[in-house]
Order: structure tokens, then C-alpha cells, then sequence
């Protein structure tokens, strides 16, 4: 596993084990599959988890202090995040705090390495559709608050979900906000499906370009688009979902990996690997099948040029 450099936290693997599948998000597996996933990740070179308590609403976490009992393998470090939404500014600390108490106490841990906002950052006066948080909101109290909980030593950095309205990260990271650490869609549809915010072009490419200027360490997520990427959906969406709709956009990439002898899952994420910008590329796996294919995919090294400009012009992604 190659490892990476990665701020404040020194370096970490260029695969991060991601809590939504260890949540059951995405298809069917069990408890125990999950904690044994978890288990065999450190063991592959995996030394960042990110979780989150909306991933199966604590069941991620939990796995995480079943698996480890509070006691994470040398060099592991852990992520969690908090939704704010529309929560008023002067009751975002408290929010922020017990959100973070109660995962601690999930995951059987004093400590975690980054905490982040885990919802759309979007402009003041926008709308915020139940998903969003007012660029003010995140300056007067969202970033003070992460200040605090890494000086009082409860967490070692703070971060952004780079997901959202564009105009408002990149405004938000160009008048001098620096984040530690973002989380940004680093997949060849370049889309965010269901997160998207309402009619506007993601730009996670553009938002990458922002944090690099502010030197805002990311980690890529949704490298197989919430299963859009891979060979077949493993559960149910309508056929006007936006998932589905990916899904059937992909249908010339999966010709693709057909003929180079790879399942679009291992291409997808070599290609998640591959794009200029993330320091760590997130899993959203739930078994130890899906880890290990992973794995393989990064140990196959950066996908080739040609191969990869083949692949943006045949799902209509200017390169």
C-alpha cells in the first residue's frame, strides 16, 4: 500500500476505509462481515478510517469499537463527522460537541484525528433544502467550535464536505477559510448523483483546484458513485434516480473494462487514484471480497494516460 503525505496527521495509506458500507449503506452484508472488514484493512496497509453517525445512524462506528475495543492498530487514524443543516449559529457548538461525545463513545475512543462538517456549505441567502449550511453559519460557528475541539485535544483537525454549491467552497476556501482537510467526488462521472446541489454543476474538479490553493488536504470519495461504477447496482433505485441515471451513463466505461480484462469497480477506482488531487482515495466497501479488490486497484498503480482519456471521452467528461 503506497502511503501518502497527508498534513497534520503525517502520511496515511492512499486507500481510506470508508464507514458507509461498514454502515450496510450500500447493499446487503451483516454486522459480521463488517467487523471483520474493518479488521483486515490495517492488515492490507489501510491506516485512515472515516466514519460518520449517519452511516447506518451509528451502526459504522459501532463496528469500529466492536472491531478494536477502543484500541486501534498502531498507526490508524479516525474520522468522524457532524450535520449541522440549518441548526442556528448559537447552538452549533453544543450540536458539534455531543455529536462528537456520542461517537467517541460509540467507536470506544478518547480521541479522534479529524472531525468534519458532513453537509452542503452554501451561500448566504441560498436555499438551504434541509441539506445545507449558510457560508456565514460555518465562519461564526462551525470553524470556531472545531478550533476549540482541537485545543481542548478532543480532535487533531476539522475539515469540510466539499459537496455542495461551488461558487460558495471555492468563495468560502479563496477568501483565505483553510480548512485541514476536504472530502471532495473524485469519480470519472465527476458527479455526486443524489448529493448534488439542486440545478448546478458540481465542479468537483474545480473545488479540488481551490483547496490546493489553499494547500486543504482531500480525500476523494465516491470513486464507484454510490455503485454506479461497478458492474451492477446491489440494490434498489428508481429508473429516474439519480444513481441509475449514472448507472446507464457508465454503460460505455463498462464496455471499457470488458475489453482491458478488469471489473469496473478495480478500473474506477485506479482511476479515482489517478486524478490530481486527493492525497487518500475513500472505499465505500462493505465486504472483505470488495476491500481486496480495492486494494488490488492500487496496487496495479496509476492508470495510464491514454487509458484514462479514453474513458473521460467515452462517458462525455471533458478532460
Amino acid at each position: 500500500m503506497n502511503i501518502r503525505p497527508f498534513g497534520k496527521l503525517g502520511n496515511v495509506s492512499a486507500l481510506t476505509l470508508g464507514g458507509g458500507g461498514l454502515g450496510q449503506l450500500w447493499g446487503p452484508t451483516t454486522h459480521e462481515e463488517c467487523v471483520a472488514t474493518a479488521k483486515e484493512a490495517p492488515e492490507l496497509g489501510i491506516t485512515l478510517f472515516d466514519l460518520a453517525p449517519s452511516y447506518g445512524n451509528g451502526e459504522a462506528e459501532s463496528v469500529i469499537g466492536e472491531a478494536f475495543g477502543g484500541h486501534l492498530p498502531n498507526g490508524v487514524r479516525i474520522t468522524t463527522k457532524c450535520r449541522v443543516g440549518d441548526t442556528p449559529a448559537i447552538d452549533v457548538p453544543g450540536l458539534l460537541e455531543q455529536s462528537l461525545s456520542d461517537s467517541l463513545e460509540r467507536m470506544k475512543l478518547e480521541h479522534i484525528d479529524i472531525m468534519l462538517l458532513h453537509n452542503w456549505v452554501v451561500s448566504d441567502g441560498a436555499p438551504l433544502h434541509d441539506r445545507g449550511t449558510h457560508c456565514s453559519v460555518v465562519k461564526s460557528a462551525v470553524i470556531p467550535t472545531f478550533e476549540k475541539l482541537v485545543a481542548d485535544g478532543r480532535i487533531g483537525a476539522w475539515g469540510l464536505t466539499g459537496i455542495g454549491e461551488p461558487g460558495a467552497l471555492i468563495g468560502l476556501l479563496d477568501s483565505g477559510t483553510r480548512p485541514d482537510y476536504i472530502q471532495i467526488m473524485a469519480n470519472l462521472l465527476d458527479s455526486p448523483g443524489g448529493l448534488a446541489y439542486p440545478d448546478t454543476p458540481s465542479r468537483p474538479r474545480d473545488i479540488m483546484a481551490a483547496a490546493k490553493r489553499r494547500r486543504t488536504l482531500i480525500m476523494g470519495i465516491r470513486a464507484v458513485k454510490a455503485g454506479a461504477l461497478t458492474s451492477q447496482m446491489d440494490r434498489f433505485k428508481p429508473s429516474d434516480n439519480p444513481e441509475t441515471l449514472d448507472f446507464n451513463r457508465a454503460a460505455p466505461f463498462r464496455v471499457i473494462a470488458a475489453e482491458v480484462g478488469q471489473t469496473p469497480a478495480f478500473l474506477a477506482h485506479q482511476y479515482a487514484l489517478s486524478i490530481d488531487g486527493p492525497a487518500t482515495v475513500v472505499l465505500g466497501v462493505k465486504n472483505r471480497d470488495e476491500l481486496r479488490e480495492c486494494v488490488a486497484a492500487e496496487a496495479a498503480g496509476p492508470m495510464d494516460p491514454q487509458l484514462m482519456a479514453r474513458i473521460d471521452a467515452a462517458v462525455g467528461r471533458a478532460s
